[in-house]
C-alpha cells in the first residue's frame, strides 16, 4: 500500500514527524492518522496539493475540474465524469498506469481525449507533456505522480434517472428503464444516503442510486444475477459504493446497518414486509414494485394501512404491425411508496 499507519501509530507518545506529498488530506496520508488519533495529539502543515500544482501549471479552475486518486482504484470511476469537455487530474500510482489508462480511455472511444504526463511538480525536475490518448507512447521514466485529462470522444453518462437498459448486464431481470425512473423518483437518492436493493436483479436501481452519491447494499439470492450486479458495478466504477449480498430476505437482513430508502422489486409478501417494515427508522422511504395480481393485492393492503402513494403504471411500446405500426403492451406495474 502507498502508506501503512501503524508504523506512525506504534510510535504513539512519542515526538514522530510524518514527511507528505503536498496537502496530506486530499488523497493523501492525513486522513489515515487523524481518524485514529485524538485531536490533540497532532498538527498538520499543508502545503499545495499535486492537483493545485497541476491546475495551476494547467490554466484550470481548480474547482470546475474533477480530482481523483486512482492509484489504488480502478479506472473505472472515471465513468461517471467523462463527458464532452470535461476536464479531469488524476494520481496514478506509476508511469506504466499512465500508459495503461491512456489505453483504457481509448478502448472505450475517448482516444481523441487531451492527455497531459505532469512529473515531479514543484521541483527541479518538473516536466509536463501533452500527448493524445490514442497517440500516447507511455515511454516515460522514473515515477509519475500526475495525469491531466480533456476528454474528447464518445458521449458520456446521462445525469437523468432511467438510464438505458443496454447499459446493463441482465438476464432479463431488470427493472425497465421508464419504471426505473419512476421508483428512483420516488426513492428520492441524496448524497450519503443508504439504499437497500432488495431482490436487486441486475442492480439498476443501485447504480443509479450511487451515481447520485449515495451507497446501496444489494440483495440477490440467485448467485448468477449477483454475478451480473458485479459486473455491472465494476463498469460503472461504484465499487466503493455498492455491497453485494448474495442471499433471501429477510434473513440476509439481519446483519444490514438501517437503510434510509429501500426498494423492493419482486417477491414481497407480508412476512417480509413486516420484517423489513419493523427495521425501518421514522422518515425511512419504501418503493415497492408488483406485477403480479397477489403482491398487488398486498400493496392495496399495505395503502390502506399505511398510506403513502399507489399508482399502476401502464406503458405501450410502437411496434410493427404488417405495413403500419401498433401499441405492444408491457406488462404493468404497481408502485407503492410510502414513508415509514
Amino acid at each position: 500500500m502507498p502508506f501503512d499507519a501503524e508504523i506512525v501509530l506504534s510510535r504513539r507518545g512519542e515526538p514522530t514527524v510524518v514527511l507528505a506529498s503536498g496537502d496530506p488530506f486530499w488523497h493523501g496520508a492525513g486522513t489515515s492518522l487523524a481518524e485514529r488519533l485524538d485531536a490533540g495529539e497532532w498538527i498538520a502543515h499543508s502545503a499545495p496539493s499535486t492537483f493545485s500544482l497541476a491546475a495551476a501549471r494547467l490554466g484550470w479552475r481548480l474547482e470546475a475540474i474533477a480530482c481523483l486518486g486512482l492509484h489504488a482504484a480502478p479506472f473505472e470511476r472515471l465513468v461517471p465524469h467523462l463527458a464532452q469537455g470535461a476536464r479531469i487530474i488524476c494520481l496514478v500510482r506509476d508511469a506504466k498506469a499512465a500508459g495503461d489508462l491512456a489505453k483504457w480511455l481509448t478502448a472505450r472511444g475517448w482516444g481523441a481525449s487531451a492527455f497531459w504526463t505532469l512529473t515531479a511538480l514543484g521541483g527541479p525536475r518538473e516536466r509536463i507533456n501533452a500527448h493524445r490518448a490514442d497517440s500516447f507512447a507511455g515511454d516515460l521514466a522514473g515515477s509519475l505522480v500526475a495525469v491531466a485529462v480533456e476528454a474528447r470522444g464518445t458521449q458520456g453518462l446521462p445525469r437523468s434517472s432511467g438510464l438505458s437498459d443496454e447499459l446493463f448486464a441482465h438476464d432479463g431481470q431488470i427493472t425497465k428503464r421508464p419504471v426505473r425512473a419512476l421508483a428512483l423518483s420516488a426513492l428520492a437518492p441524496r448524497p450519503g444516503e443508504r439504499l437497500w436493493d432488495i431482490g436487486a436483479g441486475s442492480g439498476s436501481i443501485s447504480v443509479e442510486w450511487a451515481l447520485c452519491g449515495g451507497t446501496a447494499i444489494a440483495i440477490e439470492a440467485r448467485e448468477d444475477r449477483a454475478g451480473n450486479i458485479r459486473s455491472n458495478v465494476a463498469a460503472f466504477g461504484l465499487a466503493h459504493r455498492i455491497t453485494i449480498v448474495t442471499g433471501e430476505a429477510p434473513e440476509a437482513l439481519a446483519a444490514l446497518d438501517a437503510p434510509d430508502a429501500v426498494f423492493i422489486g419482486g417477491g414481497l409478501d407480508i412476512a417480509m414486509f413486516d420484517a423489513v417494515w419493523s427495521r425501518l427508522s421514522p422518515g425511512t422511504r419504501l418503493v415497492a414494485h408488483s406485477v403480479t395480481l397477489e403482491t398487488e393485492a398486498l400493496l392495496g393492503e399495505l395503502h390502506q394501512r399505511h398510506g403513502g402513494d399507489l399508482m399502476r403504471v401502464e406503458i405501450a411500446h410502437a411496434t410493427p404491425l404488417g405495413r403500419y405500426r401498433s401499441w405492444a403492451a408491457v406488462r404493468p406495474v404497481v408502485q407503492w411508496s410510502a414513508v415509514r
